[in-house]
């Protein structure tokens, strides 16, 4: 599982928005230019409520700012994300984001969040238990490999 997750994340922004929305331009990266956070926050949940079905849902976990870029990304609890460019206050893309899922499976977090648990002790014990487990591989794997070539230049 963690194999395959890795791959995904690795992919992730290469997949042509499959897994995660590409990061739109936005007009200005002068910070100037831009409109406050809570204006932007404003325009934001007005196109919720003007798009969407479930209003209730719609809870900002977190907002990326991207200055280079001159968007800010408000990310949702129920994985969705709205860009904006932060010079004009234009929606530029609502999108869901399916990567935020792959990443709670691959570090084990998602049962966390599935039982509701405080902090993420899952998470702690299952990488943990993981990259240890991944070492000793690595290392008994190397082992087998190379053992025997040693015994064989031993002999000759």
């Amino acid at each position: 599982m963690i194999s395959i997750t890795g791959l995904l994340l690795g992919w992730k922004k290469d997949s042509k928005e499959l897994l995660l929305p590409n990061t739109y331009q936005g007009t200005s990266s002068s910070l100037k230019d831009w409109k406050s956070i809570d204006f932007l926050h404003q325009k934001v949940t007005d196109y919720v409520v003007k798009n969407t079905a479930d209003q209730t849902s719609y809870i900002v976990d977190r907002i990326d700012v991207r200055k280079e870029k001159g968007i800010a990304k408000f990310i949702f609890t129920n994985r969705y994300e709205a860009q904006i460019d932060c010079a004009t206050g234009k929606i530029l893309n609502f999108q869901k984001r399916h990567s935020d899922v792959i990443e709670n499976i691959h570090d084990g977090s998602i049962i966390d969040i599935y039982f509701n648990l405080n902090g993420t002790p899952v998470k702690l014990i299952y990488t943990t238990v993981m990259s240890l487990a991944l070492f000793i591989f690595t290392v008994t794997g190397f082992w087998l490999w190379y053992g025997p070539k040693r015994m064989r230049a031993q002999r000759s």
